[in-house]
């Protein structure tokens, strides 16, 4: 089987001041649909970045990354607005909500930005799931950080992804909340058949994954 996502001996660096700074090096890894990782370390080891190149945020220095066997830094413009708006699912640390729409308002925009049809049952049907149905009307500001993340959840599975990347989806959130977004996460591989690969600082959250990946100084140092 193809893997869904695949880093193949990727390298990363930056210029600071004229000099390069490596964030990555050598990073090799093949993830298969409805599998969760987690990318754990220290801040500053490279997550945030790895996140970036899985999502094609933004492109290796040498290597590759590959989304079903293709790889990102080959795909036109066009190409790359279609596979971040189809196929990639994103939740942030701090939920990114737009404070001017509704919740189902911002749960529905990617569908909306894709020229999907059906958006607002779909926004609704994810927002039943994660059990927010009754804050459809509600702004963001209205709602616990709890209900945000879920939020954000549902927005970022509404078209369906099949890969999701969390960037520490608990890291403002009480243990409470914080255990009922990990649920939903680990769901969202078991239900929906999504790759999930979430970077975080807490060992409840990188419980929930089948495998962990330990990062240090831009490197793989473990995989258990």
């Amino acid at each position: 089987m193809t893997p869904r996502l695949e880093l193949r001996r990727v390298s990363k660096s930056y210029q600071n001041g004229g000099q390069p700074v490596e964030v990555l090096r050598d990073i090799s890894l093949a993830l298969a649909p409805g599998t969760v990782t987690a990318l754990v370390g220290r801040s500053g080891c490279g997550k945030t970045t790895l996140l970036n190149l899985a999502g094609a945020m933004d492109f290796p220095s040498a290597g590759e990354v590959l989304i079903d066997g293709r790889s990102t830094s080959v795909l036109s413009e066009s190409e790359l607005t279609g596979l971040r708006r189809r196929r990639i699912g994103f939740v942030f640390q701090f939920f990114q909500l737009l404070p001017t729409l509704t919740v189902l308002e911002n749960v529905e925009l990617p569908l909306l930005l894709a020229g999907a049809p059906g958006a607002r049952e779909a926004a609704r049907d994810r927002l039943r799931w994660v059990g927010l149905e009754e804050k459809t009307g509600s702004m963001p500001y209205q709602l616990s950080g709890g209900q945000m993340q879920r939020v954000a959840i549902a927005r970022a599975l509404v078209h369906s992804p099949e890969l999701l990347l969390a960037d520490e989806p608990t890291g403002n959130l009480d243990t409470a909340s914080g255990d009922q977004v990990l649920g939903l996460l680990r769901e969202s591989a078991t239900r929906f058949g999504a790759t999930v690969l979430l970077a975080t600082h807490s060992a409840e959250a990188a419980a929930i994954a089948g495998a962990r990946v330990h990062l240090r100084d831009g490197r793989i140092e473990s995989i258990e």
